[in-house]
């Protein structure tokens, strides 16, 4: 905490607005920390309340919609990026995506209190074609809440932050050593899940060719277009002769497939 205020004594506004535009751009900086050290640096009269607020928030705003925008433009390459340390982009895509689905567009308010969400929101939501204006309200109201509950805890209790973080700093070598077991611990963790999904990543698939050359010679084959929300337009093109299913409603949907011919399906 006393780092962190020195830093913000120092540099001021500028500080709290690149933490927070570098968190809110997809980066793993500690924002609510800074923003925690922000409050407190309000309560203690180094910087001021309304604008430190207005500050965080325009740094939210402005990163959240540059994803906002590039979501919309690149779609799946860019959440894809963003799920790179994931096991399994695509099964991270749909976590995130399943918010809005169960949620709809007011995942966007509290988004930012959820991890993996948080920066996963904006693009999708511009990949789902949001209109611009409805985004960028929803985004203010939700990064608003967002901001004023880290930066209100951190001017409501000051004193009490800045004992645990002062004790935090006094064991800092056995923190260090900490971090560095749990680093390599986690690194373990990550090979081992990745050999298991490898292993089970045993999904039937069919050649192009093969596919084109069952629906030439026999009617007992169909195709379905599983395109994840989002992804997906009407005006779009299709594999000729598919039909379409939402990914959302296929309990229902499944229901009408037909039982005497195999089903292939392809997605996002």
């Amino acid at each position: 905490m006393d780092n962190l205020l020195g830093a913000i004594a120092q540099h001021g506004y500028a500080f709290v607005f690149l933490i927070v535009l570098a968190e809110a751009c997809g980066f793993p900086v500690p924002a609510a920390l800074a923003l925690i050290a922000a409050g407190a640096a309000a309560a203690a009269h180094i910087l001021s309340l309304p604008t430190t607020f207005a500050v965080a928030v325009a740094a939210m705003i402005l990163g959240d919609f540059l994803l906002f925008f590039l979501g919309r433009y690149s779609g799946w390459a860019l959440l894809a990026v963003l799920c790179r340390l994931s096991l399994n982009p695509e099964t991270c895509i749909l976590h995130s995506a399943e918010s809005f689905y169960k949620h709809g567009k007011v995942t966007l308010l509290f988004a930012k209190f959820v991890p993996g969400v948080n920066s996963m929101a904006p693009p999708l939501a511009g990949s789902m074609k949001m209109r611009s204006a409805q985004f960028l309200q929803l985004d203010f109201l939700g990064a608003s809440f967002y901001i004023l509950t880290y930066v209100g805890v951190g001017y409501a209790f000051r004193d009490l932050v800045a004992r645990i973080i002062r004790g935090l700093q006094s064991a800092s070598h056995a923190a260090a050593e900490l971090v560095l077991v749990a680093i390599i611990l986690f690194a373990i963790y990550r090979i081992v899940k990745y050999r298991q999904f490898k292993s089970s990543d045993v999904v039937p698939r069919i050649g192009v060719t093969e596919l084109a050359r069952r629906l030439l010679e026999k009617d007992d084959v169909l195709i379905v277009d599983v395109r994840s929300h989002g992804y997906y337009d009407s005006g779009a093109s299709r594999i000729a002769g598919s039909i379409r299913l939402e990914p959302n409603r296929l309990s229902e949907e499944l229901k009408a497939l037909p039982h005497d011919k195999d089903i292939f399906v392809y997605c996002t």
